[in-house]
């Protein structure tokens, strides 16, 4: 007789997916006393690893209200780099733009490598009761019903909530299984991620250098345990090139990089490994179904360009731990079809124009030739010269613009 699966107990949430967005989901919704079973197929000690992940994130000063606001500010606030100023140019050439915000408001947001994010929620989730994390292990099927949710594990134990979040990234089998549809494409381009030590001191200041072959983005760290300078890179080329960027001598590949640097931070050398991964967009419309909700890159994927897709994701999560919040207070069920068509409504616009923007902004950008360039630092001059727009364009990287979820509020 085969043997009788194992039930564990039924909670509010059933996030598959336990990264960045599903893991700070969980926490943020453990202080409002929603309970969370957190689901992953990676090993965590993979994950925050020496050297596993290079890629740094920009955390906004919303996202940066959330961490606190869930008690992580503590823990990571030693590692964080104060993002003081943006600058924007094309190719290094006149009509630059230099985002700065008033003393009152703070910086426009820190950068973190995203091990540290990881070692700090993951000591947080290890210690909050209302989360139950099972790492490492494969979901072999989902299923959702008139009054709750299950995930089933190789092992055949069987998980079960109200509500089933899929937080499992762009390729999100639990969308896939749901049937909804995504608007996506590629853009040939690859985005190759790297640390850099650098004689000069950064400043704070994160620099967006645009070419036409695609945005060359250097992102202030904190100084190592020997008072180097350093920032992360984030250079994007044609698929075509990546392979071979990719195999370059360290000599060769310092020489590139400083050439499309312009000696702004003086003599460069490596720090770290190389690592790359293909640019792409996708957008869903519809990020509910029955007792399911997206969050994070299962619902939508964009282009680096402005750094805002992890701030998209916390959003997504913000707003709904508000929604199913707000919900279980007058009594309603986590998985309710009007708590998610609110959650929709919230969230949809907002990561749609976003969405919008960054795909414009790259295409925009890649225009190539003189005249194109000539144009578009017209158009940075012009908004250089406007405070009124360049102070919204600072509260949209703030994220502090449009239906804040109150996490993520000061």
């Amino acid at each position: 007789m085969p043997s009788k699966p194992k039930t564990s107990d039924s909670r509010d949430l059933l996030i598959l997916g336990g990264g960045l967005v599903g893991m700070t989901l969980a926490l943020a919704a453990a202080k409002k006393g929603i309970t969370s079973h957190v689901v992953d197929r990676a090993d965590p000690a993979s994950l925050t690893a020496e050297g596993f992940d290079g890629r740094a994130s920009a955390i906004s000063t919303a996202s940066w209200n959330l961490f606190t606001n869930i008690g992580l500010a503590g823990a990571l606030e030693p590692h964080g780099c104060p993002i003081t100023s943006i600058a924007v140019t094309d190719q290094l050439k006149p009509g630059q733009i230099d985002f700065q915000p008033d003393a009152d408001d703070g910086s426009l947001g820190r950068m973190f490598a995203n091990r540290q994010l990881r070692l700090s929620l993951f000591e947080a989730a290890k210690n909050e009761p209302l989360i139950a994390w099972h790492a490492g292990v494969e979901v072999v099927r989902r299923e959702r019903g008139e009054h709750g949710v299950s995930a089933t594990l190789a092992d055949g134990t069987e998980l079960k909530g109200r509500l089933m979040v899929a937080a499992e990234g762009r390729g999100s089998p639990t969308r896939e299984q749901a049937g909804l549809k995504i608007a996506n494409w590629q853009y040939d381009h690859r985005a190759i991620i790297t640390g850099l030590i650098h004689a000069k001191p950064h400043d704070g200041v994160a620099w967006e250098i645009f070419y036409p072959d695609g945005p060359f983005a250097l992102l202030p760290m904190l100084d190592d345990e020997q008072g180097r300078h350093r920032s992360a890179l984030v250079w994007t080329v044609d698929e075509a090139d990546a392979e071979g960027t990719l195999a370059m001598g360290d000599r060769a590949f310092i020489a590139e990089v400083e050439e499309r640097m312009g000696g702004i931070f003086g003599a460069i050398a490596s720090n770290g490994p190389r690592s790359s991964y293909p640019l792409g967009f996708h957008h869903t419309a519809k990020i509910v179904d029955r007792r399911l909700a997206l969050v994070g890159d299962a619902a939508h994927g964009i282009h680096p360009i402005a750094g805002q897709g992890l701030n998209l994701g916390l959003r997504d999560a913000g707003a709904l731990v508000e929604v199913i919040a707000e919900g279980k207070r007058i009594g309603l069920d986590p998985g309710d079809g009007a708590l998610l068509k609110r959650y929709e409504s919230w969230r949809g616009l907002d990561a749609f124009m976003v969405s919008l923007a960054t795909d414009g902004l790259t295409r925009l950008f890649g225009v190539p030739g003189p005249g194109a360039s000539a144009l578009r630092r017209f158009g940075m001059a012009g908004v250089q010269r406007l405070e009124p727009l360049k102070r919204w364009f600072m509260d949209e990287a703030r994220g502090v613009s449009g239906d804040v979820p109150e996490l993520m509020q000061g």
